[in-house]
């Protein structure tokens, strides 16, 4: 099992297209867990923990994201495995 962590900022018109409640879909479809959030310069940002295929179809995804969403940049970070969530939630600042 190959284990990994991806911290994710996407960019574009990606806040007041429900790209929040779409992922937290799309990551449990695939046994993966963590948060997403809108951040306050109007990006979302999630972190992803799961098998590597599972978290690569996840940010996958997150280049087309829902139908109203037009995503213009996404940056990706890997990062260790830490095993520190047990589901995915939409977090609200």
């Amino acid at each position: 099992m190959d284990k990994v962590r991806a911290h994710v900022k996407v960019e574009g018109r990606v806040q007041g297209v429900c790209f929040r409640s779409y992922t937290k879909k799309v990551a449990e479809d695939n046994n993966v867990t963590g948060w997403v959030g809108n951040m306050p310069d109007g990006s979302v940002e999630m972190v992803l923990e799961g098998e590597k295929k599972d978290v690569k179809k996840v940010i996958d995804w997150a280049y087309e994201g829902p139908s109203y969403a037009k995503v213009t940049n996404v940056v990706v970070n890997w990062e260790g495995y830490r095993g520190e969530f047990n589901g995915f939630k939409v977090r609200y600042w």
